[in-house]
């Protein structure tokens, strides 16, 4: 399923009257017909219940006296409060406020002093209430009117159907500047936008349901390069075993990483390989490490690498060995627990431009660019990195905060001027190609945030490298990593480890392969 930004959905809308002659009314009425049913749907019954339905001016509040007019339809006690500006209400918004008229429904605008008591008591009494106040109209900073409204409806503690998005939040990028209404569920008109998948929006969008309203399919799929991952999409990526399969065509992982105080990153990172279905995994660490390592791990092959000083790797002895061992492999990954040193970032940096194959950098491999980034261009292939938010903002120079506030312009800015592939962790993680086009993933849980989950997460994706096209490891990746975690969140709850993860990699993929 495609995403849209804002500006590419008021263009859709556009084309959807301007090119195929669907009445924009007749969207407006699809809209409201199914937010009604949402309402329903929550309710079981609306017959005899009482419903608050808030509209704004625009076509959003245009969509929620639809809305009215079919709960009232349905037997609800419906009334409406026109919550924007009477003189800026859009046409089509205001055919649907004068039948709503016609139809005797109450109907108030939010007016003075006694329509905002009014409100209260009605808000107080109600069932369920329509936010239809400003869609993907929010930007900024509330009015003050628009705010008291939502503190209210808030403070009413009353279930919630949303049309399109919560008001409050930005459609584009999830964030709430001041406040925004706490949805029980979310009808998204036409493809969802970021908003609902990137907190805080995320988390007050409540259940979400998808509606194309009678747009042409056509229109919501060309021209939209933001993507959600589902299992019919990575199981299309993923192709079966062939019978005659052996453990050299299912890849041959070299995963460096380790250092002192960090070889449980190796391990998770290394065995995370194997989990996904690769069928060589070698561990290159620290000399000082490697008898230690070699107990820990069964299935994983160990090599000692020429140390700097004590359980930590760098200088040119160590390069030249982890150049001579690339030979044999099909996709390194570099940095998880491998150290901060500036030998290290050095060796990463000369070892991820010359090798031939494919590069995933995580954590530390991550942090061996800060300050030279421009070198990522060097890589034979394009680099594959893996930073959660904060090693994200702190690669671009900024904070997280401002990260969040332009998340995916700023990667895709990122994976254009350095030619790499982003995989950005959060809550939803997100996937951005150099050529813009990215990818949502909606598996994955608050569960998974504990140490060395981002680990298992980039073994994961250099483990299935060679199993299919490499450029969409990432994609199948994110979605298995994501989908296992659920899988452990479900005996674990938010108790899971990392380890927990990496054992149910195996279930995810099975989960998979079901679906083809």
């Amino acid at each position: 399923m495609k995403l849209s930004l804002v500006k590419e959905m008021r263009d859709i809308d556009r084309r959807s009257v301007e090119e195929y002659g669907i009445p924009e009314i007749v969207l407006m009425e699809n809209a409201g017909r199914r937010t009604a049913e949402a309402a329903l749907e929550i309710l079981e019954n609306v017959k005899g219940k009482s419903i608050c339905v808030l509209a704004g001016s625009g076509n959003n509040g245009g969509d929620a006296f639809v809305a009215a007019r079919h709960l009232a339809n349905m037997g609800a006690r419906v009334k409406v409060f026109l919550a924007g500006n009477v003189a800026h209400i859009t046409k089509s918004a205001a055919i649907n406020r004068d039948a709503v008229k016609h139809m005797e429904i109450e109907l108030h605008t939010l007016e003075g002093d006694r329509a905002w008591d009014r409100l209260q008591v009605v808000l107080r009494f109600a069932d369920l209430v329509i936010d239809g106040i400003l869609g993907t109209g929010c930007k900024g900073e509330l009015r003050e009117d628009v705010l008291k409204l939502v503190r209210l409806v808030n403070a009413a503690n009353k279930p919630v159907v949303a049309v399109d998005i919560v008001t409050g939040v930005e459609a584009d990028t999830g964030q709430v500047k001041s406040e925004a209404v706490q949805a029980a569920c979310t009808v998204a008109l036409g493809v969802p936008k970021l908003g609902h998948l990137l907190c805080p929006g995320a988390a007050l969008t409540g259940r979400l349901l998808v509606d194309d309203i009678g747009i042409p399919a056509k229109l919501l799929e060309e021209g939209l390069n933001q993507n959600i991952l589902d299992a019919a999409l990575v199981s299309s990526l993923l192709p079966p075993r062939a019978m005659d399969v052996h453990k050299g065509n299912c890849g041959r992982i070299l995963v460096i990483a380790g250092s002192r105080g960090m070889t449980g990153a190796a391990a998770l990172a290394s065995e995370a390989a194997l989990r996904s279905g690769a069928g060589v995994v070698t561990l290159a660490v620290p000399e000082s490490l490697h008898d230690l390592m070699e107990m820990k791990l069964t299935e994983v092959m160990t090599q000692p690498i020429p140390e700097m000083k004590k359980g930590i790797i760098g200088g040119d002895k160590a390069l030249a060995a982890l150049l001579q061992m690339t030979d044999g492999y099909d996709a390194v990954l570099i940095g998880p627990g491998l150290g901060r040193d500036d030998e290290t970032g050095e060796l990463v940096r000369k070892l991820a431009g010359f090798v031939e194959i494919p590069v995933i950098l995580d954590a530390d491999g991550i942090f061996a660019y800060h300050g030279y980034a421009e070198q990522l261009k060097s890589c034979k292939q394009v680099p594959i990195l893996t930073p959660h938010l904060g090693e994200m903002a702190s690669f671009l120079g900024v904070t997280v905060e401002e990260l969040r506030g332009s998340l995916l312009e700023t990667v895709r800015e990122a994976a254009k001027e350095y030619q790499s592939v982003f995989v950005v962790k959060s809550e939803c993680t997100v996937i951005v190609y150099p050529d813009g086009e990215a990818f949502f993933s909606p598996t994955g849980n608050p569960g998974m945030a504990t140490a060395g989950s981002g680990d298992v997460l980039a073994g994961t994706i250099a483990g299935l490298i060679k199993q299919m096209e490499s450029g969409v490891a990432p994609l199948a990746g994110v979605y298995l990593h994501g989908l296992a975690g659920d899988f452990a969140a479900q005996e674990m709850g938010e108790g899971l480890i990392a380890s927990d993860i990496l054992a149910k990699l195996p279930k995810a993929r099975v989960e998979i392969d079901q679906n083809r």
